[in-house]
Formats: structure tokens, sequence, C-alpha cells
């Protein structure tokens, strides 16, 4: 068989794919199937008009290829145009909205597929995008902001799955209104006088410490572990157990999502072969209990122990993680990281990496890599996988069939989502016991 000969070369990309598709399919398939036929038509006619490529479809997905990046941007706006306008016939729950990132950037062309980090970021972009919007990358930004009549928000910087550089990401402002505008973080001009400035200075300082001291108050003398005392002999490398992160506030959402938090900084650090760190399982059993370091330590032999509490509000989460030399008995570091919801992968590597800083374990480059690596970086699909892990580990027929299902519709998200698709099989091993 004669191997198909691959050609490097610049490509402007466009990916995009529909919010909520597993949802839609799950309550009225025909109805969504339909829908996703005229929406592809409303795809392929504005392709076709702007000399794209449809490069792959699956699903809802689409990826496509274009000669020009003013053409790719242009596309995709008259497309979400068009998408926007069918849209507002439908009933809320049935919208199809689309989420269309674009990239430009070096792919290998092999027969009519291409591939490589172009193609990779294109489809990150469109991930962190909102419904109805289109996200550019930096690069596009560059090459096309001055030739379209458009404005650009810069949303920051964002690291991404399988990417080594941060993906600078740019929306785009269709508003005639925008038009020109390139929005940044605008920095506010100070509406006081010289004169006045050093008092106001030191009155925000003063002002400025009282929520320090409410979030990271003042270390408090803690009772420091026995090693005598300790139910297993303290290994010779850094050793913590990872307590529960604590759900602040009612929603059960943020229960899930400390649970998912734990499992991951305990999964990153267990890839770790000069540390000793305690199972999921095990920890589990702190869950809602009022202990203190000394007592985990001693119960579980080991020397450090990182507690925290998660909070969501609104897309948003708050996180407050500690970490404590039990030995000592004394508080090593506390941070409070506020993210949008969709970085908490990139703050789950964060506090992991903070974590092996403190106890000062020394990474190679590949152990690095495997301390950063995840199963998904779809927020859908994760959400969905932790909600389904909740009910799988309530153990009994009725829950296990829920998780199972949110299990596979996390699946139907990312289908290399590795983790989901291990804890669906349990999930039909348990109804066979």
């Amino acid at each position: 068989m004669s191997k198909e000969k691959e050609i490097r070369k610049l490509a402007a990309i466009m990916h995009a794919d529909v919010k909520g598709y597993s949802r839609l399919m799950g309550e009225d398939e025909s109805h969504t199937v339909s829908c996703l036929g005229k929406c592809r038509q409303i795809f392929t006619n504005t392709i076709g008009s702007h000399i794209g490529r449809v490069v792959n479809a699956p699903g809802d997905s689409i990826l496509v290829e274009f000669p020009s990046v003013v053409s790719a941007v242009q596309c995709a706006v008259e497309i979400q145009a068009q998408l926007k306008e069918w849209n507002a016939k439908l009933p809320e729950n049935r919208k199809m909205e689309y989420r269309i990132g674009v990239n430009l950037g070096d792919v290998i062309e092999s027969g009519d597929a291409i591939y490589g980090d172009g193609v990779n970021i294109a489809a990150r972009i469109e991930a962190l995008t909102e419904p109805g919007r289109v996200s550019i990358s930096r690069t596009v930004f560059t090459h096309a902001h001055k030739q379209l009549d458009y404005g650009y928000e810069y949303r920051g910087a964002h690291r991404v799955k399988n990417i080594d550089e941060p993906v600078h990401l740019y929306r785009v402002l269709t508003a005639p209104e925008d038009a020109g505008k390139v929005v940044m973080r605008p920095r506010q001009r100070s509406i006081f006088s010289r004169g006045s400035y050093l008092a106001m200075t030191a009155a925000l300082f003063i002002l400025a410490t009282i929520p320090l001291f409410y979030y990271f108050p003042p270390s408090p003398q803690r009772e420091p572990a026995a090693a005598e005392k300790m139910a297993y002999p303290l290994p010779d490398k850094p050793s913590i157990a990872v307590l529960p992160f604590v759900p602040i506030g009612p929603e059960s959402e943020q229960n899930y999502i400390g649970e998912g938090l734990t499992a991951d900084i305990i999964r990153a650090l267990s890839k770790i072969p000069n540390m000793f760190v305690i199972g999921k399982d095990s920890v589990r059993t702190f869950k809602g209990k009022a202990v203190n370091a000394k007592q985990v330590a001693e119960e579980m032999g080991v020397r450090y122990v990182l507690e925290g509490s998660v909070q969501t509000d609104q897309g948003k989460v708050r996180v407050i993680a500690t970490l404590i030399d039990a030995l000592e008995g004394k508080r090593l570091w506390t941070e409070r990281y506020d993210r949008p919801l969709q970085d908490i992968f990139a703050l789950q590597d964060e506090i992991t990496i903070n974590i092996l800083t403190a106890l000062q374990v020394n990474l190679t480059a590949g152990e690095r890599i495997r301390v950063l690596l995840h199963s998904t970086k779809d927020i859908e699909a994760y959400l969905k996988y932790l909600k389904g892990r909740e009910y799988y580990l309530r153990f009994n027929s009725e829950d296990n069939a829920l998780a199972r299902r949110l299990f596979e519709e996390a699946i139907a998200i990312d289908p290399g989502f590795t983790t989901a698709i291990v804890d669906l099989a349990w999930t039909h091993l348990l109804d066979i016991q």
C-alpha cells in the first residue's frame, strides 16, 4: 500500500461544536438530528462562499480549513449571525448554539485530513468560547484585526491540554458600535489629587489587610504529631494526606467539585515516584468530620496534610488550600485561588506544583508532564463525570444506574475521557455482583 504524501503548510482553521449536544439528543433525538441537518446546511453554504473546505464533521462538530485568516473569521461571524436568527424561532431548551474557535497555525496535510497543533489549538479555543460566540487566537488577531470591521476583547491566556504554551484568546465583537475597538484590561485613572495620594494609599493598605486576615488568619499554635504514635512507620520520603475539600455553601455542585479536586490532586501526586501519598478511598473516611492535622498524620502515618475548601458561584470557583507540616505543628502555606470554573484543571495543576515546591520535591521533565496530565479538558464532560462519581460511590442499584448514564454522557462529549470509561466499566461490574 502506498503511503499518502504528507504536506506541511500554514492554514487558517475553524472548529465548531454544539453546546449541550448530548442533552439535546437525550431529550429528543429526531428533532435534534433534524435541527443539526439545517445547521449543517448553514455551515456548508457559508463555508463555500468563503472558499473554505470541510475537513471533518463527526457528530455535532465540524473542522474547516481556509486559505485566508480574514475569510475564516468572516465566515465564522456570518455563520453565528445566521444561527442566531434561526435559533430565535426555537424554544429556549431546543436552541442549537454553536461555539466557534479560529486559529492560524502550522498543520500537516495527509490525504484529505489535517493534523498538528494548529488544529488542536483551534479545538481548545472553541472549548473556551461562549455559545453563540466566535473566539480567535492571538495569531489570528494579529493578522486580521485591521482587515475587518469588528471589535475584539482580550480574554486572557489559558493553559490547555497537550499545548506547551498558553493560548491567548480574543472574543470577536460584532455589534456596529464595537467596530474597530480592541478591549484589553483597562486601567482606571486616579480621581485623587497628588496631595491626597499618600494618605489614600495608607488607608487602602489598612483596609486591604482586613480580608487578608479573614482569609489567611495568623497561623495558630498547633500540637505537633508524634512519630512514635503513628499507626504506621513514617516513610523516608515526603508523605502527604490530601483531605477532602470542604464545600462552602448549600449547592450540591460544590460537593462533587470538591471531591473531584481532591481526587485529581491525589492522582497527580501519586505519579511522583519519590512521594508517599495516601489514597483517595482512605482519606474519604475523614469527609464531614472535624479532624486536625495531628490526628490525620498519626492515623495515616504521614508528615504533611493538605486541607481546604471550595465554593462555586455563577461559573466561578474559589478554593482555599492550606499545607501543614504535622510533625512541626505549623502551616507551610495558605493560598486562595479565584478562577473561572473552566480553569479548574489549571488550578489543580497549580496547587499540585505548589505542594511539590513546598516539599522541595525535584521533578524531571517527564514527571512534571505526568503531574499535569488529565483525562479531559472539557469542563462539561468533567462536571458530568463528577456528578456520576457522586452517585457511583453510594453503591446501590438506583444510584449506580444514574452514575452510568452520566458517565456515558461525559464520554459522548469527550470520547477520549479514559477515567470516565474506566468508571463506566465499574458500574457494569457493580450490577453483576
